[in-house]
């Protein structure tokens, strides 16, 4: 049976990639949300190994290190009550395909922007922290897919902004995401667009850590938050104060490789018993993210356009 359980012994802590305000995380004014709404059924215990996944492993392979970036509020990753031990939908995809390929896992903690990189140097064997699939970092990353998130908008409940479907709506604005993720290479390579258009340019504001992302949007620091689709939506049903705009743009969310990794055909297969055993849903089911329910698991998939 493999070691999956995630505490903080099993940690290697670095700084946090999109934050922690401790047990439970961080809402949306920066203090600390409460631990017992933090969703805590038991979804991985009972899966097994799967003999025909295990043996598409490299051979040898009994252990493996992962990186998690720890962001606060679910479905990301963040505490139990006990201030130790990490849950969340990615910990538990994590948990659960270590399960079925019967490996050990070492949990290190990492900055959100700093595991990409490093997964190059063989530092981490993978990555599991909502890592979108896009064609930039497919160049150097290799993504086994999990689930179908993306990119959204929210806003103060009093803002008057409306959906936002062209960048050309953010000009003039102040804009809040997370350092070094999807949103602000999306909002950086986008900020063109007004200048295009005589306008103002937006200001794009990146933080690392979630709560100084909210506190930002609260205390009228910027206008909006661009971030996943999933934390979104959850931000919105347990804070005041908050409304979700749109979706802007879905992506493929997955475990994040080496260029070349041999890891990749045991974690779809892994993956792929998951959705058959009923296990996927009842990981969903738990977060609230049955939206971002994928059919089958992919390697490397191009990035939706449009």
């Amino acid at each position: 049976m493999p070691f999956v359980a995630i505490t903080s012994a099993a940690l290697l802590l670095t700084a946090c990639g999109s934050g922690s305000g401790g047990p439970g995380g961080t809402d949306a004014s920066g203090v600390a949300a409460k631990a017992d709404e933090v969703p805590t059924t038991d979804v991985v215990s009972a899966v097994r190994k799967d003999d025909a996944a295990a043996k598409l492993l490299p051979a040898g392979t009994t252990s493996l290190t992962v990186a998690v970036s720890v962001g606060g509020t679910p479905p990301g990753t963040t505490y139990l009550a006990d201030g130790t031990t990490l849950t969340g939908q990615d910990v538990d995809f994590t948990q659960a395909v270590a399960r079925v390929l019967g490996i050990e896992l070492k949990i290190e903690q990492a900055s959100f922007e700093a595991i990409l990189p490093a997964l190059d140097s063989g530092k981490y064997d993978f990555g599991a922290s909502n890592f979108g699939v896009t064609d930039e970092r497919r160049k150097t990353i290799d993504f086994v897919t999990y689930v179908n998130d993306g990119q959204g908008f929210a806003t103060r409940e009093d803002s008057r902004l409306p959906k936002i479907t062209d960048l050309k709506q953010l000009c003039g604005l102040n804009v809040a995401t997370g350092a070094g993720t999807t949103f602000e290479a999306t909002l950086e390579a986008g900020k063109h667009v007004c200048a295009d258009a005589g306008k103002k340019a937006y200001r794009v504001q990146t933080y690392a850590e979630s709560s100084a992302v909210w506190s930002s949007l609260q205390q009228g620091r910027s206008d909006l938050v661009m971030s996943t689709i999933n934390g979104l939506r959850y931000a919105v049903a347990h804070q005041r104060g908050l409304k979700f705009l749109n979706e802007y743009h879905r992506l493929d969310v997955g475990f994040a490789f080496r260029k070349g990794t041999k890891l990749a055909p045991a974690f779809q297969a892994a993956v792929n018993r998951l959705l058959s055993d009923g296990t996927y849903d009842r990981i969903l089911k738990k977060w609230g993210t049955t939206g971002s329910a994928i059919e089958e698991s992919r390697v490397n998939p191009p990035e939706p356009k449009g």
